[in-house]
């Protein structure tokens, strides 16, 4: 994806991203996988490929407690699944924003399965710059995406950015418990003039992706049958390396609100 607003390294993950979503686009091996790793907490119609699971989604809808015709900001969104279904399941208006152009287009023709087209709109931008309005959301959720950005202070002051006074983001993210690279929680937030309301452990995780890694690598040669050799080379890589670091994961829902005026 060649834009003006993307940085030379976006760009290279936006192409990245691109073709991992154009090769799992007709696959089924990727969430066939991702719903054997998680067993009864798999949601199959959100089709996420991330640790979107039903505590998350409960935690998600607690926390932003999102009224009828609010505005959902899903941030990082994909290929659409958690946005469309919480815009579904609280009659929402939802807004995806990804930096694979790939995920939007797959999104946006997900959108009919779950809510009315004027009720949903996808669109391509970074996390620290979505190109959304000021105040634009009652609440926004960004699942498994905050890792990708380097620039995590600039990720949460669009967050701010781009909340009404008032409303309230659930981020997910993960830290090492021994020798943190980043500072806590509330000191981030407060740095992009956000509250840290809550951070919710979520101590399943990291088994979930160590049960998910163990299960691509065993069918390395299914996946690469039914994604080719690049897309499966990426994921091979990301489960021998992360994998290894699983031991010392930290996974946490955090929620956080911008303040009112």
């Amino acid at each position: 994806m060649d834009s003006p607003d993307f940085t030379e390294r976006e760009q290279q993950l936006a192409a990245v991203y691109d073709k991992m979503h154009a090769a799992r686009e007709t696959a089924t091996i990727v969430s066939d996988l991702y719903a054997q790793a998680m067993g009864d907490v798999y949601p199959h119609e959100i089709n996420a490929a991330g640790a979107v699971d039903w505590p998350l989604i409960a935690t998600i809808v607690g926390a932003l407690r999102l009224e009828p015709g609010h505005q959902l900001v899903d941030l990082g969104c994909g290929t659409g699944g958690i946005g469309l279904w919480l815009a579904r399941a609280l009659a929402t208006h939802v807004t995806g924003v990804d930096i694979s152009a790939t995920a939007v287009r797959i999104a946006t023709g997900r959108a009919r399965e779950f809510v009315p087209a004027e009720r949903a709109r996808f669109t391509v931008g970074s996390l620290r710059a979505t190109g959304l309005p000021d105040r634009h959301a009652n609440g926004l959720v960004c699942v498994d995406a905050l890792g990708c950005e380097l620039d995590r202070a600039a990720a949460l002051r669009e967050i701010y950015r781009i909340l009404r006074p008032g409303a309230r983001a659930v981020v997910t993210s993960g830290r090492r418990r021994t020798n943190p690279v980043l500072p806590p929680w509330p000191e981030q937030a407060a740095y992009a003039g956000l509250i840290c309301e809550a951070e919710e452990e979520r101590p399943h995780e990291p088994l979930l992706w160590q049960r998910l890694y163990w299960l691509w690598i065993e069918h390395e040669t299914d996946l690469r049958k039914q994604l080719g050799d690049e897309p499966t080379d990426s994921m091979l890589i990301e489960a021998r390396t992360r994998g290894a670091t699983l031991d010392d994961r930290c996974s946490l829902a955090v929620t956080l609100r911008r303040p009112e005026e």
